[in-house]
């Protein structure tokens, strides 16, 4: 080994001292240049992720950054939290209030990063247009079609609440909004509770009337949520995307013909107006969290536990918070 040692280090072989210096210095500065990779969860309703991604402007933000981005998709947001809270994606795009109910229920380390204002007209309650069901009273011992733990599912449980009713009143099909459309269509269900961009386009397509919207009974703000590990080792990755995403929040608004032509292939091939119809009951307004805004949170995770469908009580305010 000192042989060796000698050899190498030698004043009579600079040009190997030299080379070992350039690999060294190589290694290190590829190192600091190294690409991360951002992992962003999101269901088809997520509007503003969509447009970010199919416009290329979230990549080409962290791209400057050395941050590479990859999409997953999930049906509904249940499963992406899930997705969550193991570490197989870092970011949350927009999930229904309920969704983090049932996250903190399963002792999720989870922080809220940001949310959409409320959107009480984007989710209803709907049937065929020939349909007996005229009240929500009438929902009793039927058969209604509803995606689990979406905020559907507490628009539901607040409106047979309105109406003197239990959950147990009545037999929910837990189904994703493609197949709650299928047995809508198809008089396998009486009743189907969903929301934008499926509820415009079942109005638009379907004999359909709505029996009641979230109006007076669920507020449905949309929350973004990130690991709470992610959102304390990357506090600047989420201002970036907080920042992204309130920029087309309000281009949405401003733009609606033009948001329509985007999202309209992404949303099955939805015509113009049924999506600028859809992005209408939507605020899109992203906003901070704060903590003392969470009041219908606790009443949305009291609602399932009194119905039995939340294994533990839920603190709604003892949840991590990130700030912009």
């Amino acid at each position: 080994m000192p042989l060796l040692s000698k050899r190498v280090f030698s004043t009579r072989a600079p040009g190997a001292l030299a080379a070992l210096c350039l690999v060294v210095a190589s290694s290190f500065l590829n190192a600091a240049q190294a690409d991360e990779t951002l992992r962003i969860g999101y269901q088809k309703s997520s509007t503003l992720i969509m447009l970010l991604k199919t416009q290329g402007t979230l990549d080409k933000a962290l791209k400057a950054q050395h941050i590479d981005v990859t999409w997953h998709e999930f049906p509904s947001g249940l499963p992406l939290l899930e997705a969550l809270n193991v570490g197989n994606v870092d970011i949350s795009a927009d999930v229904a209030d309920t969704v983090p109910i049932f996250a903190q229920a399963a002792q999720a380390k989870l922080t809220y990063f940001a949310q959409e204002a409320a959107s009480p007209a984007a989710q209803a309650i709907v049937v065929r247009k020939d349909s007996p069901i005229q009240s929500l009273a009438d929902l009793k011992g039927k058969k209604i079609a509803v995606t689990k733990a979406a905020g559907t599912h507490y628009l539901l449980i607040a409106a047979l609440a309105k109406a003197g009713l239990k959950f147990s009143d009545i037999q929910p099909a837990y189904l994703t909004p493609a197949d709650g459309r299928a047995a809508f269509e198809n008089d396998k269900v009486d009743a189907w509770v969903t929301w934008e961009p499926f509820l415009t386009s079942a109005q638009r397509q379907l004999p359909t009337r709505v029996l009641a919207d979230g109006t007076g009974l669920a507020n449905y703000k949309r929350y973004y949520l990130t690991g709470t590990p992610y959102a304390t080792a990357h506090p600047e990755v989420l201002k970036l995307v907080f920042a992204q995403l309130q920029q087309a929040g309000t281009w949405v608004k401003a733009h609606p013909q033009d948001a329509a032509k985007v999202l309209g292939p992404l949303w099955g091939n939805l015509d113009e107006p049924t999506v600028e119809a859809a992005n209408a009951h939507r605020t899109y307004k992203v906003e901070a969290v704060q903590a003392d805004q969470l009041g219908e949170q606790q009443k949305i995770a009291d609602a399932f536990l009194a119905a039995g469908l939340l294994p533990k009580a839920v603190d709604a305010k003892d949840v991590e918070i990130w700030k912009p």
